[in-house]
């Protein structure tokens, strides 16, 4: 697994930035960076299962191993969804995603919010996650400023 890291500073309050990356109005504009129509189902709650797709394209299922709400997310990728939305775990692009993670801490320092995102993933997916996620963090920093 490679580990590929992004951060960037925002100039609101932890809270509201935490709200504009889990809402799912919000997080449909941020997350386009990755394909057109991301969006998740599931709860922000430790042990949950979510899944975060694009209906065109299918996407993943993912254990939030660890929230801490305002601050911390830990998810690690169980699965993938097929367009219908039927997971599964066989093949070789469900090896290479499953046991992918993706954390994402904030800080609060003097009024604004550093966001620093972490995913360490098989290197095939690397330029994608290169390619994306410094456009969604701009967008998310657009949507909370």
């Amino acid at each position: 697994m490679k580990e590929l890291k992004y951060s960037v500073k925002i100039a609101a309050p932890r809270d509201k930035v935490w709200a504009k990356m889990t809402e799912a109005d919000s997080y449909r504009a941020w997350a386009k960076a990755f394909s057109p129509n991301s969006q998740f189902e599931g709860e922000w709650k430790q042990g949950a299962k979510m899944k975060f797709f694009d209906p065109d394209m299918g996407g993943t299922v993912a254990d939030l191993t660890k929230i801490v709400p305002g601050q911390h997310i830990h998810a690690e990728h169980v699965a993938l969804l097929k367009k219908d939305g039927t997971s599964y775990t066989d093949g070789e692009m469900a090896d290479k995603w499953i046991g992918a993670t993706e954390t994402y801490s904030l800080e609060e320092k003097d009024g604004a919010t550093e966001l620093h995102v972490r995913v360490k993933t098989h290197e095939d997916f690397a330029a994608m996650f290169d390619g994306g996620w410094p456009t969604a963090l701009e967008t998310l920093k657009g949507l909370c400023e």
